[in-house]
């Protein structure tokens, strides 16, 4: 949300690789400045993320504003609208787009603070941060409450086998050098269908699909603007329509909610596992563990389909924990070598950890943990071996 006194700050420097684009940029700029009364003096970089959009911070009377730069042979903003307005619509803090040229791809939105969820967690004490994790989950949960099929591309078996071979096409073959064999092959095609399987038989809901700490703005004042479904609605699971969460029109503490573009119909145990088994943080079991059975908790008392067995539900949660990370992996291999962004590499001895923890907990698995300890090098301990003396 915007300051409506932003403090003053020295704008950084706005680079632009093409002069053309830069030109175009202060034309709209200039037309959009008189038009909502932004400070062009003040303009300054906010941030970048893992795609081709950037996004600037600049002043007005009535607080700060971000804008986007999203080339638009590069960028499509029109999921961004749409789902900008779903969150909205549901009565979630997103930011509000307040002007558009599509054919440009120069966006003005409110601002939803400086801080993010990550800039402001506790890393040295989990449970110090669990107000924020509940505050997510209670987010989530309104989004998820307003799914409604047909509205979002669907989760489906082709996307999810288009985001795994990622993991072999850019992490293995690319990343490592390695050469897949058959037996490999083997092994990766019959887990992928495992997996696919387990993940498509969840049921399906609204997925933000990147709902982690990053992307959500620490909360602030704000109004709630909770829509509640009206009289005899009823949820697209049958029975009663639940009434969201959080309290309607009334001062609260909410997260932003940002980076939502991707979002999809899929299954209903993505998002809490994009929470909890984060691409930059990680957190012990025992607290992944407490945040996720709350987030069930409430979910089946709000009349999601997250069913009446936790266990059942968190094999579910790691199964689909499992897809994302061998996803991750696989992009963050591909923005180091093709985008050139290799910071994000940095973060793979996470997502390598998650994969193999997973997989040593199931049978099913042990193929894929079996492989991936090839590729990196990790050998058995010698049981037998322990304790001998040289």
């Amino acid at each position: 949300m915007s300051q409506a006194n932003p403090t003053p700050l020295i704008p950084s420097p706005i680079v632009w690789t093409d002069a053309q684009r830069a030109t175009q940029f202060e034309r709209w700029l200039s037309t959009t400045a008189a038009e909502h009364g932004l400070q062009p003096d003040s303009l300054r970089l906010a941030s970048a993320d893992a795609s081709f959009r950037r996004y600037f911070r600049i002043n007005s009377p009535s607080g700060s504003r971000i804008i986007m730069d999203a080339p638009p042979e590069r960028e499509n903003c029109q999921p961004f609208v749409k789902v900008a307005q779903l969150m909205h619509d549901a009565g979630l803090h997103a930011p509000e787009v307040l002007a558009w040229d599509e054919s440009l791809g120069f966006m003005l939105l409110s601002d939803l603070g400086g801080q993010t969820m990550m800039q402001v967690i506790d890393q040295t004490q989990p449970q110090a941060n669990l107000p924020l994790y509940l505050q997510a989950v209670d987010a989530l949960i309104t989004w998820q409450l307003a799914s409604k099929p047909g509205v979002l591309p669907p989760y489906d078996e082709a996307l999810l086998r288009r985001e795994l071979e990622l993991f072999p096409d850019w992490y293995l073959v690319q990343h490592k050098g390695v050469a897949i064999d058959q037996g490999m092959r083997f092994t990766l095609d019959n887990t992928f269908k495992q997996i696919i399987a387990t993940n498509l038989a969840q049921p399906s809901v609204f997925v933000h699909r990147d709902f982690m700490p990053r992307n959500l703005m620490a909360p602030t004042l704000v109004a709630a603007r909770t829509a509640l479904p009206p009289e005899g609605a009823v949820s697209p699971w049958g029975g009663p329509a639940a009434k969201p969460l959080m309290a309607p029109a009334s001062p609260g503490a909410q997260l932003g909610v940002l980076d939502f573009q991707d979002a999809v119909y899929g299954p209903i145990t993505y998002d809490i596992a994009s929470l909890m088994r984060d691409a930059f943080l990680s957190w012990e079991e025992d607290f992944c563990l407490d945040v996720t059975v709350r987030y069930w908790e409430k979910a089946r008392k709000a009349g999601l389909p997250v069913g009446d067995d936790f266990g059942e539900f968190y094999r579910g949660v790691e199964w689909m924990g499992l897809q994302r990370h061998l996803k991750v992996a696989g992009i963050f291999a591909r923005l180091t070598l093709r985008d050139g962004k290799p910071q994000y590499l940095a973060d793979t001895p996470r997502f390598i950890h998650y994969i193999r923890s997973t997989c040593a907990r199931y049978r099913e698995l042990k193929p894929l943990l079996r492989l991936i300890d090839k590729v990196e090098g990790f050998v058995e301990p010698d049981v037998f071996g322990f304790g001998r003396q040289a």
